[in-house]
């Protein structure tokens, strides 16, 4: 790639992840390639602004205006939704505060830059199913076959730790411990790892699986038809493909769209609807922050219910038709006066 050599931009991104991200930050995988996206998407989208190449960009042309208009095309030529938008913001200010560190006399420049606001977005409730929901999808599976016996082992998998998708596809037979007590060890986001218990059943299901009887440590317990690890879509079709036949006898299930994070949510609202306390949960489902775990607590339709039931026993009075409380003319004229 061509490129004036008194212009750093080519050595600045290769800093950015060689130097920073992968030997300082020792960040994951996943992040240097979500990163990498963003910048790309950046790159090519500021070169057709230019009417130009990539090659030809400079650090002249990473300026405030012209990230704003990105993060706003993101939203309305990509339909990205406004948490990507967000992702994507995040990326670039880490490229823009490693650019200040070593572009210092451009570093107004790139503060500029990191004043972009994050745009407020709507909280969606998370989705999650009853108890009854999940156990009509587990009774799908055909356990007489191996992929059946395979399919039905990661669906109880997934309610029973409550592990995101990444993480159950990585497990490997070394990570299960199948004997009493019985737990799996779950790789998580941020290099963090954590033992989650395992019920009998599950640990019954996983040792039916060849890949696990068989198996060497470092092999992968859930893999396809070829023997490679299954695949985030992998699951995701196994999932729908029971949803859908779980239908005539669970026909709540309908019109809903239900991916292994589902399963993931419905094992937290199971546990808070246990009565275990927040903090447990958290560290069963690898939150990084108490408030990730709290917002079950908005979920939970039914222990909303029990709480104000047990309130109306407890306040034991009736309902009663009280006039409604109308302000004052001289407080609406204050109003009216701001």
């Amino acid at each position: 790639m061509s490129r004036a050599p008194d212009d750093p931009l080519l050595a600045c991104v290769e800093s950015f992840f060689r130097d920073y991200l992968q030997r300082l930050r020792g960040a994951s995988a996943h992040t240097v390639r979500a990163y990498r996206d963003t910048l790309r998407l950046l790159f090519i989208y500021l070169a057709d602004t230019k009417d130009g190449t990539v090659a030809n960009l400079r650090l002249s042309d990473l300026h405030v205006d012209a990230v704003a208009a990105f993060l706003t095309q993101l939203e309305s030529d990509r339909a990205n939704s406004i948490a990507t938008r967000n992702c994507r913001r995040a990326a670039i200010r880490s490229f823009c505060k490693h650019l200040i560190r070593v572009d210092l006399p451009h570093a107004e420049q790139y503060q500029r830059i990191l004043a972009l606001p994050a745009k407020k977005c709507r909280q969606n409730l998370a989705p999650y199913l009853e108890v009854a929901e999940v156990h009509a999808i587990l009774d799908q599976p055909d356990c007489h076959t191996m992929l059946g016996q395979r399919d039905y082992g990661l669906l109880l998998f997934l309610y029973n730790t409550g592990a995101r998708i990444s993480e159950a596809l990585t497990v490997c037979c070394a990570d299960l411990h199948l004997t009493p007590p019985r737990q799996v060890r779950l790789h998580g986001k941020g290099k963090k790892d954590r033992l989650c218990p395992l019920w009998r059943d599950t640990a019954q299901a996983l040792l039916r699986l060849p890949t696990v009887r068989d198996g060497a440590p470092g092999a992968f317990v859930f893999v396809n038809r070829q023997g490679q690890p299954l695949t985030r879509d992998g699951a995701a079709y196994l999932l729908q493909k029971y949803v859908v036949a779980a239908i005539p006898t669970a026909p709540t299930l309908q019109r809903r769209k239900i991916t292994p994070h589902v399963l993931r949510h419905s094992c937290a609202v199971a546990l808070l609807q246990s009565g275990v306390d927040v903090t447990v949960i958290r560290d069963y489902l690898g939150h990084a922050s108490i408030a990730t775990t709290s917002r079950y607590f908005t979920t939970n339709l039914q222990m909303k219910r029990e709480a104000l039931e047990a309130f109306w026993k407890r306040a034991g009075i009736e309902p009663t038709n009280a006039k409604p409380w109308q302000p004052s003319a001289d407080l609406l004229a204050f109003l009216a006066s701001l």
